[in-house]
């Protein structure tokens, strides 16, 4: 169970993307990395459309390409980005974020 909390662009999903990312189980793909971990699970739907502009990224952000498969940013994240985030995982859970291996579910839950 990863404890998040909301994320500085959660007014770009719909609220029922919220409640799935809440209630739905998400698996780690093989195509993850010490920089991050793209998650297999339904897609996160947006209520806006267009990109924005590269922003400051911290480690934990969920943030959600246009795909709506969230990518969890780990240990080497990247400084910027430009997809919306979602939620972030509090600092205290990344150690056990980190830990997952392809095919695991992760669980998020609000802190």
């Amino acid at each position: 169970m990863l404890h998040v909390l909301p994320g500085p662009r959660d007014d770009w999903f719909t609220a029922d993307a919220l409640h799935t990312l809440l209630t739905e189980p998400y698996t780690v793909t093989p195509d993850s990395d010490r920089v991050g971990m793209r998650l297999d699970g339904p897609a996160l739907e947006r209520a806006r459309s267009g990109e924005l502009p590269s922003e400051g990224m911290v480690g934990g952000a969920l943030q959600v390409p246009p795909t709506g498969r969230p990518i969890l940013f780990l240990a080497d994240h990247p400084v910027t980005g430009g997809y919306p985030v979602i939620a972030v995982v509090r600092r205290e859970d990344l150690g056990a974020a980190a830990q997952a291996r392809p095919g695991d579910a992760l669980h998020f839950r609000l802190a």
